[in-house]
């Protein structure tokens, strides 16, 4: 992962880059921890799958084994027909000579079909606009103040606006956080117009000379049509008020949902444009494959990783040290 956020925000200035960190600030080697520990049950899991495997025999049943132990870690059928696909290949043309070839493979293979869209977060304009989109209980208030924490951290200044105007405590959840990273937060009233509250929002982000206003939204169940309408309203009212916003529209998903994360993600991207998405709770979880199923499959990068609760625990994603981690240990590191 990368060692400082100033590679995760594209807009962030060199001289913001070399700012002394907090103490809450992890070097490179804390945060592979932290994930190489979020991932522990998806490796275990794996590891359980494979413990039957002869990965020296390549024919039929050891491709249907690793098809198998794919779609248990909820890599999805369209991304393991295709990683299995391609590992037959490399095993026909004779590049893949034993297990360690094959597991090496494996680890590039996987890393190879999550999106190649840019990973990075556009906060490059005055003010850049966030949209975060998400069913509630996916951690997508916490997700927001983290944010809002690191840019802070770069010498960014956000304003948070609580769209959410239905969810009990919304409101109050992200005010904390406004207090927590000490950051403005333009909020009205619960059960208040979503759209005028990221109105005023916008207005005063202008205003005050803000550099990036994240904007939370309701998740109400993701099956009630209604949602969807209220959330193409609230991205209507953004790209009025401030046009080419927003300039980074954000889905959270809770790894823990497993393949109901990539239905709600295919919905969302339906009702607005998607750019990028946040993986969630991914040290709880033994289905770490959830992330490469929403990205391959929908064609959208992962652009944040989330391990635990701490301020740190929200991660820059890179698919090459995720796809290493996931399989090194639950394939005995051979």
């Amino acid at each position: 992962m990368s060692q400082d956020w100033s590679d995760v925000f594209v807009g962030v200035s060199e001289k913001a880059a070399f700012q002394v960190p907090s103490e809450g600030a992890q070097t490179r080697g804390g945060w592979l921890a932290q994930l190489r520990d979020g991932l522990a049950k998806s490796r275990k899991a794996l590891q359980q799958q494979f413990a039957s495997v002869l990965f020296d025999r390549f024919d039929e049943d050891l491709w249907e084994r690793i098809e198998e132990a794919l779609i248990y870690a909820d890599v999805g059928v369209e991304s393991t027909v295709s990683i299995v696909q391609a590992l037959e290949e490399e095993a026909n043309s004779g590049s893949i000579r034993d297990s360690t070839d094959l597991l090496k493979k494996l680890r590039e293979v996987t890393a190879d079909h999550f999106c190649k869209a840019d990973t990075r977060i556009d906060v490059a304009h005055s003010p850049a606009v966030i949209l975060m989109v998400g069913v509630n209980g996916t951690g997508k208030t916490t997700t927001i103040g983290k944010i809002a924490w690191h840019l802070k951290e770069l010498g960014k200044e956000p304003i948070l606006v609580a769209g959410d105007t239905f969810r009990a405590a919304a409101i109050e959840q992200l005010v904390e956080w406004g207090r927590r990273v000490e950051c403005e937060v333009v909020r009205h009233e619960r059960g208040g117009d979503p759209g005028a509250v990221v109105f005023d929002g916008l207005a005063a982000a202008e205003a005050r000379g803000a550099d990036v206003a994240i904007i939370d939204t309701a998740g109400r169940l993701h099956t009630q049509v209604n949602l969807m309408k209220e959330l193409q309203k609230v991205r209507r009212v953004v790209e009025k008020r401030i046009p080419g916003a927003p300039h980074e529209c954000l889905l959270c998903i809770d790894a823990t949902t497993g393949q109901n994360g990539l239905i709600q993600a295919r919905m969302f991207k339906e009702a607005v444009e998607l750019t990028g998405v946040v993986i969630t709770k991914m040290d709880g979880t033994a289905k770490g494959g959830i992330a490469l199923a929403v990205s391959h499959e929908l064609d959208l990068p992962i652009k944040l990783i989330g391990t635990g609760e701490k301020l740190e625990s929200l991660q820059p994603f890179d698919a090459m040290a995720f796809a290493s981690m996931l399989f090194d240990d639950a394939l005995g590191r051979r």
